[in-house]
């Protein structure tokens, strides 16, 4: 089953949103006499069902350790009979994008991304009443709640890892329950249809060199990328023909550790997926390209 990604500001009320959806499903599912409903299984993974708290997010490491504990427990729970409800920030599109390539490698219909759309305002305040409860989960101190609220990257629903996206406003008493059922499952019932994706279907056995193309590949990519900011000193932005591939850059100059990070990320996702090699270089390129939007 696809894999629903809860995402909005710190204290939008994402935890109480997801318990809403599992209660909904785990409801549709007990009254239904389909089998191929009646089997499945609905798991709700957050930073309580993980032990996390809070200050996780006060540090870089430790809020990097709190997405690796997440992104491993969503790929262990992945599975045909199984809607996991990754409860989080989700705030980082790279991330957003990882988990939808592993929904995509177990062959489920996609990732369903569900954004609670708080004003930052009325979350402003719910967290204030969140640190003053001692017996709730607690909300975030005021600098890390900032700061969270700074860095958030909102979806997009004309990206295919952010589609489906399904908006629900503060003042809206439920999800949209049967949209995102139907997203899910299909209309009427009827399961939806997996369609293989090239660059998520694991092969037989991976060219020999592989690896090596894969490496060299990106490299040279990175390497134009920063010889033609050299060549552009002072310039922002900026379209990079690169092999018959086109790299749209940022408003703001791309430092070398930003794209060696986005390098790393692509090859961790590609090393056991293998492309083809004639498809390394323009899919990376579409990578950086997603990473930078």
């Amino acid at each position: 089953m696809p894999l629903i990604l809860v995402s909005g500001y710190p204290s939008s009320g994402k935890t109480y949103r997801s318990n809403q959806l599992v209660e909904h499903f785990q409801t549709k599912i007990q009254a239904s006499s389909e089998a191929h409903i009646s089997r499945l299984s609905v798991v709700l993974i957050n930073d309580q069902t993980l032990g996390l708290s809070r200050d996780v997010y006060r540090e870089a490491r430790s809020e990097k350790d709190a997405r690796a504990a997440e992104y491993s427990a969503v790929k262990r729970a992945l599975g045909r009979d199984t809607i996991v409800i990754a409860d989080g920030l989700n705030y980082i599109k790279g991330f957003r994008y990882q988990l939808y390539c592993e929904a995509k490698a177990v062959q489920t219909p996609g990732c369903v991304k569900v954004h609670i759309g708080a004003p930052i305002e009325q979350c402003r305040k719910i967290n204030k009443k969140l640190l003053n409860e001692p017996e709730s989960d607690g909300g975030y101190q005021d600098d890390v709640f900032e700061n969270l609220v700074y860095r958030y990257e909102e979806p997009n629903g004309m990206t295919r890892w952010d589609s489906p996206l399904f908006t629900v406003p503060f003042e809206d008493a439920t999800p949209p329950f049967e949209s995102i059922w139907n997203a899910l499952i299909g209309t009427e019932g009827g399961l939806k249809k997996v369609k293989p994706n090239q660059a998520t279907v694991m092969k037989p056995a991976a060219e020999s060199d592989y690896l090596y193309e894969l490496d060299k590949t990106t490299q040279e990519v990175l390497n134009a990328i920063m010889g033609w900011q050299k060549d552009h000193v002072g310039e922002v932005g900026g379209q990079v023909p690169i092999g018959g591939d086109q790299v749209d850059l940022p408003a703001s100059a791309v430092s070398l550790p930003q794209l060696q990070r986005i390098r790393r990320q692509f090859i961790s996702l590609n090393r056991q997926h293998s492309l083809a090699k004639t498809r390394i270089h323009g899919s990376f390129v579409e990578y950086l390209n997603s990473s930078f939007a």
